[in-house]
């Protein structure tokens, strides 16, 4: 299985740079869309609900005061670890969400219940570390 830093860097390959914001969101539906396609995790880590959309914290730390990223961010990172139906995937995701803003994909996310349910009460603005499971998202995204 890849990990995030694996399917950041073959994001990024395939799309040049990209602000930070929109690089979570791109792996959000990424994940989201293979979890309904393939019925596997694209990766094993977890989003939080965070204020601006879901969010990996794990990758957040590795552009943390960053605008944009590229390829090169990920330096150490395999693209290659994906597999071919995975890339087959996220090539359908980019195709569809990739000339999005990151603010357009960040609005769309609160509109859906995986980003909803998981922030339950939370004031809108406030942080949150709430867990968007992964079977929520399956159950979500599969009904569209």
């Amino acid at each position: 299985m890849a990990n995030i830093f694996d399917v950041a860097k073959y994001i990024t390959e395939q799309l040049g740079d990209v602000s930070a914001m929109k690089l979570q969101k791109l792996m959000y539906y990424s994940q989201a869309w293979n979890l309904v396609w393939d019925e596997q995790p694209l990766f094993s880590n977890d989003f939080q609900a965070w204020a601006n959309g879901p969010v990996l914290p794990e990758l957040y730390a590795a552009h943390r005061g960053m605008f944009k990223v590229g390829p090169a961010l990920f330096a150490a990172a395999n693209s290659k670890a994906l597999s071919e139906s995975e890339r087959a995937n996220v090539d359908k995701v980019l195709r569809f969400y990739g000339n999005k803003t990151a603010q357009w994909l960040s609005n769309l996310t609160h509109q859906e219940d995986p980003w909803r349910i998981a922030r339950g009460d939370v004031p809108a603005g406030a942080p949150s570390g709430n867990i968007i499971s992964q079977s929520a998202m399956h159950e979500y995204y599969s009904a569209l």
